[in-house]
């Protein structure tokens, strides 16, 4: 039997995760059912699909259930796609690609149609529930993924477009790919763009967000800075992030997802 690992944007203060729990274990109830976080921003797609991405790797092989479905009820399709010895099940609205793509891209795809492997009454809002987990819970008790419905060609799936930074040696223009629950501010730079500018534990650089602008220091640990500094650091999945040492970041720029960031590499 599969494992299933379970992402949303649910929350935990009402039912939601509990009843979908419910369903897969009502149709596999040896299942092991890993919850990997229900706390993505309300409707953040981009949100989810980074953190399945940064996580998948660390995961066991088995079934991904993920939904943070905004467009649920709409034409939308439901997929489960095969990577390796991975599947994933979620709305096709590019929150698995990225996470396919880390584990060696699309192997095959099927929409989710046969009602078969549904609940016997579908809500036009609560697809998580209704046909998401008992899909997941079908494969996780080695349904072939055939079964669910028809193929689907990999290109035509929906892939997000992830803003591209603008890097140059004295000047970086990021954008703010999401916040953590620390304020911590996740940009759309990897180790190697920093690499590439020469930027170094130690070196100090100027952070503008509307106007505001901030000193930072490229530190490698949060240890490496004194209370209220704020750093340039490369996170746990190698993305490069903006923090205050004790603090708050986002809330001390005002940024939420999405927001531009310049980073000045010779204040």
């Amino acid at each position: 039997m599969r494992p299933i690992t379970f992402l949303t944007d649910f929350g935990l203060e009402d039912d939601f995760v509990g009843t979908c729990h419910g369903v897969m274990k009502r149709i596999a109830p040896q299942v092991e059912i890993i919850d990997l976080t229900h706390g993505i921003e309300p409707q953040s797609i981009l949100q989810g699909a980074l953190v399945l991405a940064n996580t998948v790797p660390y995961l066991p092989e088995g079934v991904h259930l993920a939904v943070v479905d905004p467009g649920v009820g709409s034409p939308r399709r439901g997929v489960a796609l095969r990577a390796g010895e991975r599947i994933f099940v979620g709305p096709d609205n590019g929150l698995l690609i990225p996470a396919v793509d880390k584990v060696g891209g699309v192997g095959a795809a099927h929409e989710i149609t046969n009602r078969d492997y549904a609940l016997e009454h579908v809500s036009a809002t609560f697809h998580g529930r209704d046909v998401f987990s008992p899909a997941a819970a079908h494969l996780a008790n080695g349904l072939d993924l055939t079964n669910l419905g028809p193929a689907v060609e990999p290109g035509s799936l929906v892939r997000l477009e992830l803003p591209q930074p603008e890097i140059s040696q004295r000047r970086i223009r990021a954008t703010c790919l999401y916040v953590d629950r620390f304020g911590n501010m996740q940009l759309n730079l990897t180790r190697a763009d920093l690499d590439t500018c020469g930027v170094e534990p130690g070196h100090q650089v100027e952070v503008e967000h509307s106007g505001d602008r901030y000193y930072a220091i490229a530190a490698r640990t949060f240890a490496d800075a004194r209370g209220g500094e704020i750093i340039l650091y490369t996170d746990a999945y190698e993305n490069v992030a903006l923090a205050i040492s004790n603090g708050n970041a986002a809330q001390t720029f005002n940024v939420s997802a999405g927001a531009e960031i310049r980073i000045r590499l010779d204040p």
